[in-house]
């Protein structure tokens, strides 16, 4: 894996046809042409894994940790995502594409072309439905390509316990989310302050029937063989990771799942535990990076950062950066025939970086942009 490349070294041509790349290396008549004048070209980067739509803040929980306090600990404590939770039940619809939408900005010009948009903070039918609708439109206002994730299953909300509020999500929310064609995927939070793998087990056969993808935060805190189960189910991917077992990364290499993994999360809470990255090599199992931004464990709107962090924590290679922000995030979304390389037939959308080598990314930290960004072939940054 550590040998592939985003894009082959030679000079290299695209058509592009209705937002389309309709040939590589193809030469003829045109009704615009755009000369690159030997800048890098490369896919649009993907963040694959995030929960950029929000109310609110939580800096008082990062003094909290600032002073000891663990992620767990402010979570049993009633912080964490239930304070996101509330803010996000009062906040109109409006008022929540209005707040992501300077966080996408910032994406886009770090050369981002596609976001994964999760919901999860609200918790209950109407606020989820809320959610996914301004998810839904931060597409139509902001040029990005959104990718909408139902994550109903991402806390228990206080009150409730997990099988009842699962049976919600599971018989509820689910039909409607799919009913409204409000989400391309469902993702759930197994771990010990939250879900189970039964739960799990549960929510991706009602995906799955009503053809929805499914994806998992799994093995963040411990390891509850969620990798395994999940990747046994056709998962798309599975996020976080850093106790993920051998058997685990041998289910997803099989599977083809990819892991994606969360520098910023681990860097912001401080973690010790990192993903076991020669695992997933042993095992072929491709990996995806991304933000994770939110809130609480990640307030980071930089891929560029991740990019350049996951060297620096768990080890990857400058091609595995690469990849994991292109080919293996668009196998993270389930659109490997649509995103993540520039072949015919994919969508037209791409970058241009001033870099001599497109490793430069993953060694300067700052001040770094693509000159242009392209979405479905029209320039957008």
């Amino acid at each position: 894996m550590t040998g592939e490349q985003v894009l082959p070294a030679a000079e290299q041509t695209l058509a592009v046809t209705d937002g389309r790349i309709v040939g590589v290396g193809v030469t003829g008549p045109a009704h615009m042409t755009l000369d690159a004048q030997g800048r890098a070209l490369l896919p649009g980067f993907i963040d694959c894994h995030t929960h950029t739509l929000w109310a609110g803040d939580r800096l008082g929980e990062h003094l909290m940790r600032l002073a000891g306090a663990s992620y767990q600990d402010i979570a049993r404590a009633g912080g964490g995502i239930l304070s996101t939770v509330k803010a996000v039940r009062e906040a109109s619809e409006d008022e929540l594409a209005a707040s992501a939408l300077p966080r996408l900005n910032t994406l886009l010009r770090e050369g981002v072309t596609n976001v994964e948009i999760k919901s999860g903070y609200g918790l209950d039918t109407e606020s989820e439905l809320k959610m996914l609708r301004a998810i839904g439109r931060l597409g139509e206002i902001s040029g990005i390509d959104i990718h909408p994730t139902f994550l109903g299953a991402h806390a228990i909300p206080a009150g409730e316990d997990a099988d009842s509020y699962l049976d919600q999500v599971v018989n509820e929310m689910l039909p409607a989310v799919a009913e409204q064609g409000l989400a391309e995927a469902v993702d759930i939070y197994v771990e010990n302050i939250a879900f189970g793998v039964e739960h799990m087990r549960v929510l991706f056969e009602k995906a799955a029937s009503l053809g929805l993808g499914c994806r998992v935060h799994a093995e963040q805190f411990s390891d509850m063989g969620a990798s395994e189960m999940a990747a046994n189910m056709g998962a798309w991917s599975c996020d976080h990771l850093e106790h993920t077992a051998e058997a685990g990364a041998a289910a997803m290499g099989r599977a083809g799942t990819a892991a994606v993994l969360l520098p910023g999360a681990f860097y912001f809470l401080k973690e010790t535990k990192k993903p076991p990255v020669e695992l997933f090599r042993e095992h072929q199992v491709p990996m995806a990076l991304a933000t994770d931004l939110n809130p609480g464990s990640s307030p980071v709107a930089s891929l560029l950062t991740c990019i350049h962090m996951a060297p620096v924590f768990f080890g990857l290679t400058p091609n595995e950066c690469l990849l994991g922000v292109t080919r293996h995030a668009a196998r993270a979304l389930g659109r490997s025939a649509d995103l993540g390389t520039l072949e015919a037939g994919k969508l037209a959308n791409f970058c241009l970086w001033d870099i001599a080598d497109p490793r430069a990314l993953t060694y300067q930290l700052g001040g770094l942009a693509p000159e242009a960004v392209y979405i479905r072939g029209q320039r957008h940054a």
